[in-house]
């Protein structure tokens, strides 16, 4: 039988699950804490938030960032993923809440909603970051990023909280540490959607970073 609150989790309506996809997804998936492997093209653009009630619970201040990953190992195995988020600081510590993100497992997603609120839907992907480009399509949305690297790739350390708000209406963190080996990119970015995404994971040239052999770790989430 299905998570009941599964569907319930918040995000942007292209991370909306169906009641079709939710009744053929697994009934559970391996708890929080998830240690990963994976490589990572991540880009930023000028603050904007999405609209409507879910923006208006966000008050995050800072930058729009955009995402596609290939993991190599994860808990529920290898899995591709794309996500937009809200970037900024609580305090000194960076903090991050993701409206939107999609995967091609079924587990990963189950895991996703159900340990860190995280609105997970599926999606197809096409592409391979090694050769700079991928594609992700979901229902009525795609997303396409191309990377041209520039200057030396150099380790970097990765630490910030995850913020999510949860179905019962509290909002919960969880803290991700991680390392990689970064190297500095422009990133061309296409979004095409039936919805709102595209006015805010807006497309076109920005900077980023390729992230390769990346290892992270995502605890369970506390409440605030």
């Amino acid at each position: 039988m299905q998570h009941p609150g599964l569907r319930a989790v918040a995000g942007l309506p292209e991370s909306a699950l169906d009641e079709r996809t939710a009744a053929g997804l697994p009934p559970s998936a391996p708890p929080a804490p998830w240690a990963c492997r994976c490589d990572a093209l991540v880009w930023s653009a000028l603050p904007r938030r999405p609209r409507g009630p879910l923006g208006a619970a966000i008050d995050l201040p800072g930058a729009v960032c955009g995402a596609l990953l290939s993991y190599s190992d994860s808990p529920v195995g290898p899995y591709r993923e794309v996500l937009g988020l809200l970037a900024g600081s609580r305090g000194f510590r960076p903090s991050a809440n993701v409206p939107f993100i999609a995967v091609d497992s079924p587990l990963s997603l189950v895991g996703g909603r159900l340990n860190w609120a995280l609105p997970k839907t599926l999606a197809e992907f096409t592409g391979d970051l090694a050769t700079g480009t991928m594609t992700a399509t979901g229902n009525g949305w795609t997303i396409s990023a191309t990377a041209r690297t520039f200057g030396p790739a150099l380790p970097i350390r990765l630490a910030g909280w995850l913020e999510q708000p949860w179905p019962d209406g509290r909002r919960r963190t969880a803290w991700l540490t991680g390392r990689a080996s970064a190297q500095p990119a422009l990133v061309r970015v296409a979004v095409r959607s039936d919805g709102g995404l595209a006015r805010w994971l807006r497309p076109g040239r920005h900077l980023g970073l390729l992230l390769r052999q990346a290892e992270v770790t995502l605890a369970a989430p506390i409440r605030r």
